[in-house]
């Protein structure tokens, strides 16, 4: 006979632990959430799953014409711009779409959590691989262009997979408190959109660090998804790697996130787990 296994309200959560636990256990359940979460949105598309390349490819086209032909911005290192704009609207689109997601996901499973014991972290965290999945598929767009440009894949961007990783944590992390805080005060989703818009305006994905005043610079620099974006296009195009202070910075970001992500999660579980 197949052991049964049964929700105990009162049983205690250690943090991380029981979170990492819950993904490993429901894994399947996490594989079916990111799948239907990538099926979902293009289900009703002429394009499908094309759009999630020409998305970022007409984005990138509108801000080519604006930025390299008006303005006419100029990349440190003779890089050639559309290589340039293409990383940093890959990885802010990646972290924007994250956030929203997996901030949203809670409240969007109400229906379903209310009813049927699951870990809501699973909810939670499948948005955040479903966005590493799109984001994937663009990196091997950016390499396409980045041949087709001349400016080549140097043997770093085998490494680029390092980045991504602690992004994804770091997207998991703040997915988890949004969500938690949303499920007792909707407007914080409202919030979050406010301040993600800002956060893509303080992040030199289309404009170069050069061009900001030096006494605005340290607005850039406190912005951890910097040092993310400059890690991940060293590694991709730049053939080197960033200053250690990014590194260090991208570590701890992420792993703190993520801690406090989990930390709020075992903080309100209960709570989530029979939302109103």
């Amino acid at each position: 006979m197949t052991p049964r296994s049964y929700y105990d309200s009162d049983q205690p959560r250690r943090l991380v632990v029981s979170e990492i636990t819950n993904l490993r256990r429901y894994r399947g359940l996490l594989r079916l959430l990111v799948r239907r979460d990538l099926t979902v949105r293009y289900k009703r598309s002429m394009l499908g799953v094309w759009w999630t390349l020409l998305n970022p490819l007409l984005t990138v086209a509108v801000m080519w014409a604006v930025f390299s032909t008006i303005f006419r911005f100029e990349i440190p290192g003779g890089v050639p711009y559309v290589v340039y704009v293409l990383s940093g609207v890959m990885l802010i689109t990646f972290f924007s779409q994250g956030v929203v997601a997996s901030g949203s996901s809670i409240v969007g499973s109400a229906g379903i959590l209310s009813k049927v014991y699951v870990p809501a972290e699973v909810f939670a965290v499948a948005p955040a691989l479903a966005a590493l999945v799109n984001f994937g598929i663009n990196i091997l767009l950016l390499l396409v262009v980045q041949l087709i440009a001349g400016v080549g894949i140097p043997f770093t961007a085998l490494l680029a997979p390092i980045p991504l990783l602690f992004l994804v944590m770091f997207v998991a992390g703040i997915g988890m408190m949004v969500a938690s805080l949303a499920v007792a005060y909707r407007d914080v989703l409202d919030i979050v959109g406010v301040l993600l818009t800002l956060t893509m305006y303080a992040t030199p994905g289309f404009y170069p660090v050069t061009i900001v005043p030096d006494r605005f610079l340290f607005l850039i620099h406190i912005n951890p998804l910097y040092s993310y974006l400059e890690v991940f296009r060293g590694l991709v195009y730049g053939g080197n790697f960033a200053p250690g202070w990014m590194w260090a910075v991208m570590v701890f970001t992420a792993c703190g996130s993520l801690l406090l992500g989990a930390w709020t999660f075992s903080r309100s579980w209960r709570r989530l787990a029979v939302l109103v």
